[in-house]
């Protein structure tokens, strides 16, 4: 396979609006230099990349297959999954921990135990650094209110699904909404109060990942059996609108107040949809879009590639490809780590 190590292009001027669904908003990397943090999932760590040179600065040996990750506000921690086995198909006990990644000493600094809570999967944080994790296994939704210092959960909620694999979480952390891939189910729960009666609805089959509108109103679904995507009311959980898409939307993400981005992983594209599902622009990549994170200044997408083992880098203004760089096995969730300005 050629090498995709290559020197991202100039993105031209503007930025996108702040808020954009990402993992990391203003950690500074090297002088001068931004850096992507990568879950390798086959190569069983998380991977430092230097995003100019796609030089590989450090690379954090894990547990088996960790999967989702997220970045606290002050870019010091980085949260794992662990999952524990390599897919949702896969049989197995899969993890029970959260993997707490150090990212200035770039180590792994150490072990939220979860058990019983096993297969933990789904990953959020909110505005307040509380941290929450679905564990598929159980349909729970795990809660941890200091978890740069928790040494087990502090509370918990049932996810009202089955085979429960990912969420989506209000900035305030008051509302979540969890997909359950076997009951083709999203579940809007309350991780701060277990007593409140859950709102579920069926968007179509097989919802996997969802993101929410930046007013928080409106829920998009990605249903990968169905070849839809689906807009939810947030409040009432009533299916808005849907459109078939063609091909697996394996995932579906707020770009803006206007705009949603998919991947495909049967097409091997990334589109660009209006929040009234509109399909504005598509762009074919070498490899298999797994899931994507935002620079928080430039508009820019980073795209995890499966089978390519790389990172694209879109130019969200032109969409194109603007650059790239090779990876560790399977890339997958990943967080932007701006350089220091």
């Amino acid at each position: 396979m050629a090498t995709r190590r290559a020197v991202i292009m100039a993105a031209g001027a503007g930025a996108l609006a702040s808020g954009v669904s990402t993992s990391a908003a203003g950690a500074p990397g090297p002088a001068g230099n931004d850096v992507l943090v990568v879950v390798e999932k086959s190569g069983h760590a998380v991977g430092f990349y230097e995003t100019t040179s796609g030089r590989l600065l450090r690379r954090v040996a894990l547990p088996d297959y960790p999967h989702e990750m997220v970045v606290d506000s002050r870019r010091r921690f980085a949260y794992v999954g662990h999952y524990g086995v390599r897919m949702s198909a896969t049989a197995g006990e899969g993890g029970a921990a959260v993997l707490v990644i150090d990212l200035a000493e770039r180590t792994l600094a150490r072990t939220i135990d979860t058990r019983p809570f096993n297969r933990v999967h789904g990953m959020g944080i909110d505005d307040r650094d509380r941290l929450y994790a679905l564990s598929e296994e159980k349909a729970m939704l795990l809660g941890f209110d200091t978890p740069s210092t928790d040494q087990a959960p502090t509370r918990a909620v049932p996810a009202h699904g089955v085979k429960t694999h990912l969420f989506t979480l209000t900035r305030d952390g008051e509302r979540a909404y969890v997909t359950g891939l076997l009951s083709h189910t999203v579940s809007l729960v309350r991780p701060h109060d277990a007593a409140a009666p859950p709102l579920v609805v069926t968007p179509g089959q097989l919802p996997e990942s969802s993101c929410l509108s930046r007013d928080e109103k409106t829920l998009f679904v990605g249903a990968r059996r169905s070849s839809a995507l689906v807009a939810v009311d947030a409040r009432t959980m009533r299916v808005l609108r849907s459109r078939k898409v063609g091909g697996d939307p394996l995932r579906v993400y707020t770009v803006d107040e206007d705009r949603l981005l998919a991947t495909d992983i049967t097409a091997n594209t990334i589109t660009l949809y209006s929040t009234a599902l509109r399909p504005i622009r598509s762009l074919k990549l070498d490899g298999i879009p797994a899931a994507v994170s935002f620079h928080p200044h430039r508009p820019l997408a980073y795209v995890s590639q499966l089978g390519t083992n790389s990172v694209a880098v879109v130019d969200l203004e032109r969409f194109t490809v603007a650059g790239g760089f090779d990876t560790g096995p399977e890339p997958d969730s990943s967080a932007l780590l701006p350089a220091a300005r």
